[in-house]
């Protein structure tokens, strides 16, 4: 392996909202990568091809204790919650920083990430909670019917980006399937995705497949910013009350990388205080890269 300097990068590959190797969600995590371009980034972030990958370097801010930029195989987001569990547990593991809470800069801010030996829990921001788009035209856009709907509205809600939550039978799931034209036409601009959600009240605990906007629409294995927005939806429909609800989401089978994401959303007076998502992190593969064009 040749030696990290100006025109070789190290990075890491581990798998998050893992519950074991080789599932989860895969994430880059491109070390010291402070003078690249937004162009470099790009191209790196393509040569992956992971769902994500970050670009992490010394924080502009003096309220963070690292820098990290987000980019998919095609453009970069401003937040996204599996890469900023990856980078901060991967910088805990490397001995960069210490365990306990860290404070990430992103394109959407300084948000607080919490790391321990197993993963982290990554804090949303500010929350967004907006009215979403018309329940049968989104069920449509995904490939169901009226039929398949609960009735609970369909909130675009996030935390850094945006998500649209709709909530299915169960029987649904597996027969959801995006429709590009329709989805890029109902929601123009949103930078997360739809969230196809089949919930249980029961056990707080649902079965989800998301449809990312910054993958082309397709299928996502574990989308924490998602789960988060799900939090929000969960106290906007007043299927979490007053205190700590714990939730927790199954995600990526259908795509082969099962993934689980543990959520938890505080509601104080009737108002939504705080949503946080968790999930283990493994380590999968370390290596340096060519920095492109150099």
């Amino acid at each position: 392996m040749t030696a990290p300097g100006p025109d070789v990068l190290a990075y890491e590959v581990v798998d998050v909202f893992a519950p074991r190797p080789f599932s989860g969600n895969q994430l880059a995590v491109v070390l010291d990568a402070g003078d690249l371009t937004t162009e470099q980034c790009q191209a790196l972030a393509t040569e992956f091809a992971f769902s994500e990958s970050t670009f992490v370097s010394a924080p502009t801010s003096d309220d963070a204790d690292y820098r990290v930029r987000i980019f998919t195989p095609q453009n970069e987001l401003p937040f996204a919650g599996h890469p900023s569990v990856g980078t901060a547990h991967t910088l805990v593991r490397l001995g960069r920083l210490p365990a306990g809470v860290l404070r990430q800069e992103c394109g959407a801010g300084v948000v607080a990430v919490e790391v321990d030996a197993e993963g982290a829990r990554l804090t949303g921001g500010p929350v967004s909670l907006r009215p979403g788009p018309d329940l049968a035209a989104l069920a449509a856009a995904v490939g169901l019917t009226d039929a398949d709907l609960t009735g609970r509205p369909a909130h675009l809600v996030g935390c850094g980006i945006d998500f649209a939550q709709l909530e299915v039978h169960p029987a649904a799931l597996d027969r959801a399937a995006p429709d590009v034209a329709a989805l890029d036409a109902l929601l123009p601009g949103v930078q997360g995705g739809v969230s196809v959600l089949a919930w249980d009240p029961a056990t707080a605990r649902g079965t989800v497949r998301v449809f990312a906007a910054g993958l082309g629409w397709h299928e996502d294995p574990a989308t924490g910013s998602a789960a988060l927005g799900t939090g929000i939806w969960l106290a906007a429909t007043g299927l979490a009350g007053d205190g700590v609800t714990g939730y927790q989401l199954s995600q990526g089978a259908a795509v082969g990388r099962p993934s689980v994401l543990d959520g938890r959303v505080t509601v104080t007076g009737g108002t939504l205080t705080e949503v946080s998502v968790a999930g283990a992190v493994h380590p999968i593969a370390s290596g340096t890269v060519r920095a492109p064009g150099r």
